[in-house]
């Protein structure tokens, strides 16, 4: 054993102590943590857009797995720095813990405040280039793992708005004349994909144009030719209504409130649709808070108090109260507070914890939303009334829960006939495959392990949970062999200790009918059990759509695409189509699908909450006409959404 001493402490530099502990700064070193890398940039943009000197923002996803992000707005200082003796664009660029984001001298709103932004985007990238255009100059220095390759210094000048540049190798083209840009490679050594999606970028580009209103953000993807514009003049507003899609709103304009109270900023605007869900989205200094907090809880509380105070003094609700749950059915909303010291819980920064939040947020909300509904008592009538339904079908689901605990409903489903359990009772060994049909779920029993592998077959389409309410969905056989054999509960009786299988996979057909099953059983596991999504414990199972021979050697392929390749290869082989599971032979459906060692199985993550919520209010809601613009326009990809 190693002696303990002195010796034995070591004193990481800030680059070595980021890419030796990755995750403690971006989350992950996965998919996830890969895009962080964008979003750090580009917030500093955003924080130059809040103190109002950035207009508009460029990213590009390059052919060469780089990415850069240029503003227009005031470049990051290039002077000399009065304790370091260096340039405070290399202070910021390589020091953990420097930034102009403290004092609240620079910027008074921002969202990075740990100091640890731009820095560890450097030290987790191959190479980083950057270049500060002020007063004409153009200023650059580049990196390497965060390891500075020249000092920071002039390589240009614009004249006229053109760049004339003082030496030779630098083929950047700048969109702005001021500002700055910032270009880096990932680092393969660290993550564990390099490559960037243009929908994941979009989705967070797109938000914070909704956030910044009138800050033109703009996205170029190079390997494809995709180019986008994200500008909205009404900000939230907008945002609402981009977020309504697919749903039948209760009244026609977005109620719209802002106001400053003890320095901090509350904005708010929400519509209400004619669906069963809340969809509340909640940022700080534009930071999505995916967990809430204090503002979310204001909010709240003011929407509750605002909605009861204005029933009861129209007579409309007698000897009851409309709880949270009621009047927040059919809301759709956005909220976000500009603090100017906000106190988040973690590095990640999905809650706000600021105490005095919920005050302020209570007051600003309940203060708009009363004087609103005085002057527009037919939009409030309209809530209440929607909110009474909700406040009767509560009860009458509570009612039906205390029926089935004392008739131990659910757990006395005659599941035998449908459940082939597995004999493992270790829940993070155990998998549950939901087969669609009696013929694959018969094959797919013969072809499982039986110690860990359990096989539900459902008998058609379960019920859409998007139209329905809780009572119904409680009535719902094949729902209810779900529920008893997940064994969580739903909602509010949601518990996680009793999941029975820490794999959950969803088994159904390659062709239309599958795909809308699949959908409705992620519906049902994103409104019902979404902590079953957040954990990673549901998946698809990818069955193939061909199988190739040639001679005695076998292939199984997974698309049309992979098929011409293949065939290309092997010319005079036999192709079989495999038009469901239960063409497949058990022995083929265990070598394809259920072998953990040679399966596909692709994990369901919600990247985006707001994406998710909108895209299943179009697949699944009321309205026609968004969903068969969506289908024409994604019916190639039809098969592989993501949610």
């Amino acid at each position: 054993m190693s002696k303990y001493d002195a010796k034995a402490i070591q004193i990481l530099e800030d680059s070595q102590a980021v890419r030796k502990r990755p995750g403690m700064y971006i989350g992950s070193t996965d998919e996830r943590g890969l895009h962080h890398l964008i979003y750090e940039v580009v917030d500093n943009s955003i924080d130059e857009a809040l103190a109002g000197y950035c207009k508009r923002i460029s990213v590009i996803l390059h052919g060469d797995g780089s990415v850069s992000v240029e503003d227009d707005g005031r470049g990051i200082p290039v002077d000399i720095h009065p304790e370091k003796g260096k340039s405070a664009l290399e202070i910021v660029m390589t020091v953990l813990h420097a930034g102009a984001k403290f004092d609240k001298k620079a910027y008074r709103i921002t969202g990075g405040l740990h100091g640890v932004g731009i820095h560890v985007v450097n030290f987790l990238s191959e190479w980083l280039k950057v270049y500060v255009k002020r007063d004409e100059k153009i200023y650059f220095q580049w990196y390497v793992r965060g390891k500075p390759q020249c000092d920071v210094h002039v390589v240009g000048e614009f004249v006229n708005g053109q760049v004339r540049w003082y030496e030779a190798g630098h083929e950047e083209h700048f969109k702005y004349p001021r500002g700055t840009y910032v270009r880096f490679k990932p680092d393969p050594e660290i993550f564990e994909t390099t490559e960037f999606k243009y929908g994941i970028v979009k989705k967070k580009l797109r938000d914070l144009a909704f956030l910044n209103r009138g800050v033109e953000i703009e996205l170029e993807d190079e390997r494809t030719g995709k180019h986008e514009v994200f500008h909205y003049e009404g900000g939230i507003v907008e945002f609402v209504k981009f977020l309504n899609e697919g749903y039948n709103s209760l009244h026609k304009d977005v109620i719209y409130g802002m106001d400053e109270q003890d320095g901090i900023i509350v904005e708010f605007a929400l519509q209400y649709n004619d669906s069963t869900s809340e969809n509340l989205i909640a940022f700080v200094n534009t930071i999505n808070t995916v967990e809430g907090g204090t503002h979310v809880s204001g909010f709240r509380s003011a929407l509750t108090k605002a909605i009861n105070d204005f029933a009861k003094g129209k007579g409309m609700l007698k000897d009851m109260s409309l709880q949270g749950e009621d009047v927040r059915e059919g809301l759709t909303a956005v909220i976000h507070v500009k603090h100017p010291n906000p106190q988040f819980e973690g590095q990640t920064k999905a809650k706000l914890g600021n105490s005095e939040v919920k005050g302020v947020v209570f007051s600003v909300v309940n203060r708009i939303l009363s004087t609103y509904f005085e002057e527009h008592p037919d939009v409030a009538t309209n809530i209440v009334t929607k909110a009474i339904a909700a406040a009767r079908a509560r009860i009458a689901a509570r009612k039906a829960r205390e029926l089935a605990r004392r008739k131990n409903y659910l757990e006395s489903l005659d599941l035998p006939g449908k459940l082939a359990d597995c004999t493992s009772e270790d829940p993070e060994e155990a998998e549950l495959f939901i087969v669609e049909g009696d013929s694959a779920g018969g094959s797919a029993k013969q072809a499982r392990d039986r110690h860990f592998q359990a096989i539900l077959p459902l008998r058609g389409k379960i019920l859409n949970v998007e139209k329905a309410r809780i009572d119904k969905v409680f009535k719902n056989n094949e729902i209810r062999a779900l529920i008893s054999a997940i064994g969580t509960g739903v909602r509010e009786d949601f518990d996680y200790s009793k999941l029975r299988y820490h794999k959950i996979i969803i088994m159904t057909d390659a062709d239309v009918d599958g795909a809308h099953i699949r959908t409705l059983l992620l519906t049902f596991f994103y409104r019902y059990m979404p902590e079953l999504i957040e954990r990673g414990h549901v998946y698809i199972a990818q069955a193939p759509l061909y199988r190739i021979q040639r001679g005695k050697e076998i292939y199984y392929v997974y698309s049309d695409e992979e098929k011409e390749e293949m065939l290309k290869k092997y010319p005079n082989a036999s192709v079989q189509r495999f038009k469901g599971l239960g063409e497949m032979n058990p022995q083929q459906l265990w070598e394809t699908t259920m072998d953990p060692e040679k399966r596909r199985l692709i994990r369901v993550t919600i990247e985006d909450a707001a994406e998710a919520d909108r895209l299943f209010s179009i697949l699944m809601g009321e309205a026609v006409e968004p969903r068969r613009e969506f289908i024409i326009e994604h019916a190639r990809e039809v098969m592989n959404i993501d949610i």
